[in-house]
């Protein structure tokens, strides 16, 4: 008994590391993270292959149709709280775990809905909080197993997302001609159930730095500099142990300006996130595009999402200047082109945009929540419980998106329309993340004057409370000292 304890403890427990690893176990992770993205986002995005079919079994509308998604990505985003809270009272592996059956249930079940609000509920309110308790503890726990490498890590892992819409579009239109929709979601689901291995995978980390060499060598400073060398110890040790607060969330990051832009910048660019890959295959069939090939578009997007998430990791690791920099660029060129999509009617220029597309989604969707972890937002202490208060922001667009897509679309009879909602809310974000780094540097706070009063009476009670706190130190020291020369003689 003893034995399989130490077994289980072992293959199960968590992972000890003096110091961030960058790598180790975090790469099996990374293969988790890889198949979540897959079974989440990935088989969200290739739900708009059925758009048309479920309009024409149940006698519905654009927007009521698209309902289904919008629901499915508001559950997803809103209840990310309650994932992460669950995350730190039980850990990561149940979660994930029940994330996985909930992903496979909703699926499954959707396939015998008799009306479009029974796919409200098995899509909608299951799937989406199965992906959510799947998602967000895989890519926080991933994103502590590593520190230089952690942008191009995330970026590759993500890359499931693209690599599922690539395959899931164009199997999916064909697979649907022999066995109909319904037996789709079946088979769709069934492959789902596989994050529930992904959550096996998951084993927590915990940094605990060496203290012995530090502490040898401490013995030859002087008292002071000892104090100085076991805090930062300490402080190097902090962060990266399991959180021990009850609610497992950190409410107090919205005080911090940085932290309230970036947040409202996922909020407006979640609106050009989803409803893309929902109207892009009717968007080509109305400009002239054969179905066949117009569920094509989907793979050009995703072929390419796949090297904007590469590229970007790349980029991230290398460029000197502020991360959030990058990623505004990347924010402002994808505002184009949602604007191009309206203005295009070509088979080529379609193709074009759908590339373009694809590239710059890959940037933004890969390192819009690992960004968090960078100093320019709030840190990787508080990432773990930051993340989930960041993506509830998210929720509300998620809610919006679609179905304002599909109101456009029914008033104006036209699929172009629904671009020109995702260019606006693209370009809000744009202007919320430049002001993410004047924020964070203080350039838009300026003190009041009592602030700054008070901040220098503090700042001086502390100097001598520190000072009378040495010098009382120093003089139990010598008198410690000179007991034991004492003692010796």
């Amino acid at each position: 008994m003893c034995k399989w304890t130490s077994y289980s403890q072992r293959c199960l427990g968590p992972n000890v590391y003096p110091e961030v690893p960058e790598g180790g176990w975090g790469w099996a992770v990374a293969v988790a993270f890889f198949l979540v993205e897959v079974c989440t986002y990935g088989t969200l995005k290739s739900l708009g292959v059925f758009l048309q079919d479920l309009m024409e079994e149940f006698g519905e509308s654009n927007s009521r149709v698209s309902w289904v998604f919008s629901i499915c990505v508001f559950v997803f985003t809103f209840t990310a709280p309650l994932s992460m809270m669950l995350s730190n009272r039980f850990g990561f592996r149940p979660v994930v775990v029940m994330g996985g059956i909930l992903i496979s249930l909703g699926t499954i079940t959707s396939a015998f809905s008799s009306s479009i609000n029974d796919m409200y509920i098995s899509v909608g309110v299951v799937s989406g909080l199965g992906c959510c308790f799947a998602f967000l503890p895989t890519v926080t726990l991933l994103a502590q197993y590593f520190s230089r490498q952690r942008a191009l890590v995330t970026s590759v892992a993500s890359s499931g997302e693209s690599f599922a819409i690539f395959a899931f579009a164009p199997a999916l239109f064909a697979l649907k001609k022999h066995i109909g929709w319904r037996y789709c979601l079946v088979v769709l689901g069934t492959f789902q159930a596989s994050v529930i291995g992904c959550g096996l995978l998951l084993r927590p980390i915990i940094i605990e730095p060496e203290p012995l060499k530090e502490a040898q060598h401490s013995d030859s400073l002087p008292l002071k500099q000892r104090m100085t060398v076991l805090m930062e110890m300490e402080a190097e040790a902090g962060p990266l142990r399991p959180s021990t607060s009850k609610l497992g969330l950190d409410f107090s990051v919205l005080k911090d300006g940085a932290f309230i832009w970036y947040s409202l910048f996922g909020l407006f660019a979640t609106l050009g996130f989803f409803a893309p890959q929902l109207y892009i295959i009717e968007l080509s069939k109305s400009r002239g595009v054969e179905a066949g090939v117009a569920s094509y578009m989907l793979s050009v997007m995703a072929g390419a999402e796949i090297f904007g998430r590469l590229s970007i990791g790349v980029v991230l690791n290398k460029v000197p200047c502020r991360k959030t920099l990058v990623l505004l660029g990347c924010v402002i060129l994808l505002c184009l082109v949602l604007v191009a999509f309206a203005l295009v009617w070509e088979f080529w220029g379609l193709v074009v945009c759908c590339a373009l597309y694809g590239y710059f989604m890959g940037t933004v969707s890969s390192t819009h929540i690992p960004m968090l972890a960078e100093e320019d937002v709030v840190g990787i202490e508080k990432m773990a419980s930051s993340v989930g208060v960041y993506v509830f922001i998210q929720s509300f667009a998620g809610l919006a998106g679609p179905p304002l897509g599909g109101v456009l679309v029914d008033v104006t009879k036209n699929y172009g329309a629904a671009f020109y909602s995702c260019a606006a809310g693209m370009g809000l974000s744009a202007i919320c993340l430049a002001l993410v780094g004047p924020t964070k540097s203080g350039m838009c706070q300026r003190p009041s004057r009592h602030e700054e009063e008070g901040r220098s009476t503090e700042e001086e009670e502390k100097m001598s409370q520190d000072s009378g706190q040495s010098d009382f130190l120093e003089v139990d020291f010598r008198h410690a000292a000179h007991r034991d020369h004492v003692s010796v003689i």
